[in-house]
């Protein structure tokens, strides 16, 4: 089992005080030779006629002193995962973690949106200190 990002905890707390239902905390998902380990995998139960909500989250800390390199990494695995996600859990929406402070000065970069945008990642903005999630990118 892979090792959790420096931040994990916050945003598994950050999604628990918006009510969501932490269901796996480490997403198996077994795709043949290759076997897929996504953070989080949550739950969010609708009082209304849906049978509810379902996300994965890949959270990323963004710490080391390439942002650029954090970013190819967090990207590729990002398309991993929703490519098999797709196949396995195709009413699961996939979210990339990324703490505020990387997502105004790292994020807010033309590049970065233009990639963000053209490849539809869905972002989850967290306060790693206060345990919060800040904003939801659709």
């Amino acid at each position: 089992m892979p090792a959790k990002d420096i931040f994990h905890n916050a945003v598994k707390l950050g999604l628990e005080k918006e009510g969501w239902i932490i269901t796996n905390y480490s997403l198996h998902l077994d795709f043949g030779e290759v076997e897929i380990y996504i953070n989080l995998g949550a739950e969010k139960l609708i009082t209304a006629l849906s049978a509810g909500e379902k996300i994965a989250v890949e959270e990323k800390s963004f710490i080391s002193n390439s942002p650029i390199s954090e970013f190819h990494k967090a990207l590729g695995q990002f398309i991993n995962y929703q490519t098999v996600l797709n196949q396995k859990e195709p009413e699961r929406e996939l979210y990339l973690a990324v703490p505020k402070t990387t997502y105004e000065d790292f994020f807010k970069l033309k590049l970065i949106q233009l990639v963000i945008k053209n490849q539809q990642i869905k972002l989850i903005i967290y306060h790693p200190e206060k345990d919060k999630i800040e904003q939801w990118i659709k």
